[in-house]
């Protein structure tokens, strides 16, 4: 398959079956970010330390391609996302354990790696307002705003635990506490 076509040139891109449409249109814009989140879980991966959660971002790698061309109109089948939601759970968890409950708001930052996980975090929530927005007008399969939901949950939890691990210390948020009183 030959990396350009030229069919693209004039602002149109191909669905799955070959459907039509322009390149802004509001699909087109979530597996473009998708594909953005993808991007950036892969570069986490290859700088991650931690063999077990480097083999669960291929996993959710995977996932996020199986996602995209679902919402492209592939039959792809994505009920593997309830189960791959149960296992990001107790990951949380886990890493929750580790770093330690929250009391207050952080602020994203901490390490490099850590950095970069909190902005795939933050394009993860946009993937998912975008998908929101797109369900209102298609059929978007709920399993996948779990997953959505939940992924941006655990990759927090991922930037929180490779702080912990290399000692930095969280940045707590000034402003407001927890249960909305100014500080």
């Amino acid at each position: 398959m030959p990396i350009y076509t030229k069919t693209g040139d004039t602002g149109m891109t191909s669905l799955f079956g070959g459907k039509r449409v322009l390149k802004c249109e509001e699909l087109v814009d979530v597996y473009g970010s998708l594909d953005e989140l993808n991007s950036w879980v892969g570069l986490i991966a290859s700088q991650i330390k931690t063999k077990d959660i480097q083999r669960f971002l291929f996993s959710i790698q995977e996932d996020l391609f199986t996602i995209g061309s679902n919402l492209a109109g592939a039959k792809t089948e994505i009920k593997q996302l309830s189960g791959r939601v149960a296992e990001m759970e107790k990951r949380i968890d886990t890493m929750e354990n580790k770093a330690g409950k929250l009391r207050n708001f952080i602020l994203p930052g901490g390490s490099q790696l850590a950095s970069f996980v909190h902005i795939a975090r933050s394009i993860c929530r946009r993937v998912e307002r975008q998908t929101v927005a797109l369900k209102q007008k298609e059929d978007v399969d709920s399993k996948i705003l779990i997953y959505l939901n939940r992924l941006s949950d655990f990759l927090f939890m991922v930037a929180r635990l490779i702080n912990h691990e290399e000692h930095i210390e969280e940045v707590v948020w000034s402003g407001i506490d927890r249960v909305g009183k100014k500080k």
